[in-house]
């Protein structure tokens, strides 16, 4: 069963949040912080000693002299320090003294007395230094008894305080756990979703649970996610088409040109062909994404690389292979071969010897590329990992490519939730590290 609309958005669910913590603090944990206090500090405040002094005024009010001593005698047995003074001496009253703090000004004032009726001199009278608390009795005399200069006992605050300290501790506890909860974790989940998603994966990328608000932002991301996806493929499939058809007009060319007799023109237009042959199967390359939609599989990685290294080999590159025999990794096969013969192309292009090192550490697998040619310049290793980015853009001879070959590499180990480093190699030379997870 769903809850109703209002309760399934973030506003309605913090303004149930906040009628649920006056709920708390109302009905269980006030009252029972009240109980604890009144129990451990069993101290009357101003107001409580201001109704007491005012009943003990009003009966002297009315009683005979002789009487007054008797009544005054039995609230001193029963713990009370009263006495009677001249009312001229309320002249002598003042409203600050030496034991007075700014601390207890600033809780007399967040926590006033409740009663209409003050005290003779108001609340806050101090004589002699000491603060007391006083009632007329009549025009004559006043009764005099004096309280703790501590605001914290005299005042509300023990109440009152109570309340508000476990309202501040309710609300912060409540209000943390629900930002915990309806907003921190669906973030962090869109986080990292977004992170790992593959923008081939026809799926759902973005999981629509949580408040309106996070299901919307979900919705909106799942939905600008197809948008780029149909963008990209329709990019894709125009310039794979445009690369595909450019093929036979260059095949036309290419018997053309050899039935031409052989001279210098002919084998130069033979070799610029061939030339845009290879960019237009780079470009085919790139643009084909089956590395993308491969799945992953249990493979003997370790009988790839030797694998990629001998067909290296029967064409004439000196290409080695360095590590174990044996090892089956959890891996996308297809594209590892791809990216892993990028590399060894690049290699094999600018300098004389490559060596294909695996291994594995901490359940990471990491192939190298290792070779002893010219290296890349440590201002160019991020650059080079962008599509069509070319070290030397002038360069034109028949080894030259778009440019495509790193960034292929550096897609498949994003794929894989891996990682493409550049490495340098002493004395001279390059070391490219494909670090990927063995599971």
């Amino acid at each position: 069963m769903r809850a109703p609309l209002g309760l399934r958005t973030i506003h309605g669910q913090i303004t149930a949040l906040a009628i649920l913590a006056l709920l708390i603090i109302i009905v269980l944990a006030g009252p029972m912080l009240e109980r604890w206090v009144r129990g451990d500090y069993r101290v009357m405040d101003i107001e409580q000693i201001a109704d007491y002094v005012q009943t003990i005024g009003d009966l002297l009010a009315v009683s005979p002299p002789e009487e007054r001593e008797v009544i005054l005698d039995a609230a001193r047995r029963a713990g009370w320090d009263l006495t009677l003074q001249p009312l001229s001496l309320s002249e002598q009253f003042t409203t600050s003294s030496p034991q007075w703090t700014f601390w207890g000004s600033v809780i007399e004032w967040l926590f006033p007395p409740d009663n209409l009726v003050s005290p003779l001199g108001g609340w806050r009278t101090f004589l002699n230094g000491h603060r007391v608390v006083a009632m007329r009795v009549d025009d004559a005399t006043m009764l005099v008894t004096p309280v703790s200069s501590n605001p914290f006992l005299t005042s509300d605050f023990a109440v009152r305080g109570s309340y508000s300290l476990v309202a501040l501790v309710t609300i912060i506890f409540l209000f943390s756990a629900f930002a915990v909860w309806a907003i921190m974790l669906p973030l962090r989940r869109i986080s990292r979703a977004a992170m790992n998603a593959d923008i081939s994966d026809d799926g759902e990328v973005f999981e629509e649970r949580g408040s309106v608000e996070i299901v919307a932002l979900a919705r909106a991301l799942n939905s600008m996610r197809k948008r780029i996806a149909i963008m990209v493929e329709s990019r894709t499939r125009m310039l794979r088409g445009i690369s595909h058809d450019l093929r036979t007009p260059l095949t036309r060319l290419r018997l053309k040109a050899e039935r031409l007799p052989a001279n210098m023109a002919r084998d130069a237009m033979l070799s610029d062909i061939n030339h845009i042959d290879r960019l237009l199967g780079e470009s085919l390359d790139y643009l084909r994404d089956s590395y993308r939609k491969e799945k992953f599989e249990r493979t003997d990685i370790a009988s790839t690389l030797q694998t990629i290294c001998s067909e290296f080999v029967d064409v004439g590159f000196d290409v080695a292979y360095r590590g174990p025999n044996r090892l089956i990794v959890n891996c996308k096969p297809l594209a590892i071969t791809r990216a892993v013969t990028n590399l060894c192309d690049n290699a094999t292009k600018f300098a004389s010897s490559a060596v294909v090192a695996l291994r594995t550490d901490a359940g990471t697998m990491i192939i190298d590329v290792i070779d002893d040619g010219p290296g890349i310049p440590e201002i160019y290793r991020q650059r080079v990992l962008e599509p069509f980015f070319k070290i030397d853009a002038a360069r034109n001879d028949a080894n030259a490519g778009f440019g495509l070959g790193l960034s292929i590499v550096a897609e498949i180990a994003q794929a894989h939730g891996g990682k493409l480093e550049f490495l340098d190699r002493q004395p001279h030379g390059l070391i490219v590290r494909l670090t990927l997870p063995a599971g």
